[in-house]
């Protein structure tokens, strides 16, 4: 199994100023390729925070680590600098980086978006990279995302902004996301019961569970509400979508027989 682990990274996800959705939307696509999100923690936005961090991850050795968060021009954006010190690397003003930057602020003042396209000092910081970074063009925002292979894990740092981070994914991280992660698989189905109290069905899903170790098999319930009716979610990876939507087909049929014989209706939705 391909294991990744995301590490966001932002006071403001902390304190509760903004809600912490990329990681969400990074975990359903990197299970759309089969890979494994074994682990997701917030981290402030403080160097030695971020770095102490990161070394405990790179000392797991997954395949890949996300960042996200912190590459703007402002003194809080501190990831580069943790970047650095977590994998032992200097800090260098990176060309490919500082191309990118001086291109988007040259398109950003020819838009009126800002007064001018002289990079300053704050402008630079976002083009000083980790020594042996690869830079990701950014034609959102302005701060390039970053591409660090170190031992086996490349790690990969991306915006905190959600428009920024997707269009990176999509674009030039895709390449690298194939290379690393392959298209793998992934297959879902979400049953809803005739059923009010999850805890009633805990037996039937371990059986169905240990019959399928392959297949992901979780209980949804939302209270005891009349229209609260409980959920069941089927999810596998897979070398392929074939494969795994196979794997969750068979999954899916026991489940049905076992409700069955417990008098339990699935219902159209």
């Amino acid at each position: 199994m391909t294991h990744v682990e995301i590490v966001s990274v932002g006071d403001e996800l902390l304190r509760g100023i903004v809600q912490e959705t990329n990681a969400h939307w990074i975990a359903k696509r990197l299970a759309a390729r089969g890979a494994a999100l074994s682990r997701v923690v917030l981290v402030p936005d403080d160097v030695e925070v971020v770095a102490a961090e990161l070394r405990q991850v790179l000392a797991r050795e997954p395949v890949m680590v996300f960042t996200h968060g912190g590459l703007g021009p402002t003194d809080d954006d501190r990831t580069r600098e943790a970047l650095a010190a977590a994998t032992g690397r200097a800090l260098e003003l990176h060309a490919e980086a500082e191309a990118i930057v001086r291109r988007r602020y040259t398109e950003l003042a020819a838009a009126g978006t800002v007064a001018e396209a002289a990079m300053n000092e704050a402008r630079l910081r976002m083009a000083r990279l980790p020594h042996g970074a690869r830079a990701l063009d950014n034609q959102i925002g302005a701060a390039p995302g970053i591409v660090i292979p170190h031992g086996s894990t490349t790690i990969v740092a991306l915006p905190g902004v959600p428009p920024e981070l997707v269009w990176i994914w999509e674009n030039p991280l895709a390449p690298i996301l194939h290379e690393l992660l392959g298209p793998g698989g992934f297959g879902e189905v979400t049953l809803t019961l005739e059923l009010l109290d999850e805890s009633s069905i805990v037996e039937l899903l371990r059986t169905v569970q240990g019959e399928h170790p392959g297949v992901y098999v979780k209980s949804r319930a939302k209270g005891f509400g009349s229209d609260d009716h409980v959920r069941v979610t089927l999810a596998a990876r897979g070398k392929s979508t074939g494969g795994a939507v196979a794997m969750v087909a068979r999954a899916e049929a026991d489940l049905r027989t076992a409700l069955r014989a417990e008098g339990i209706a699935v219902l159209d939705t």
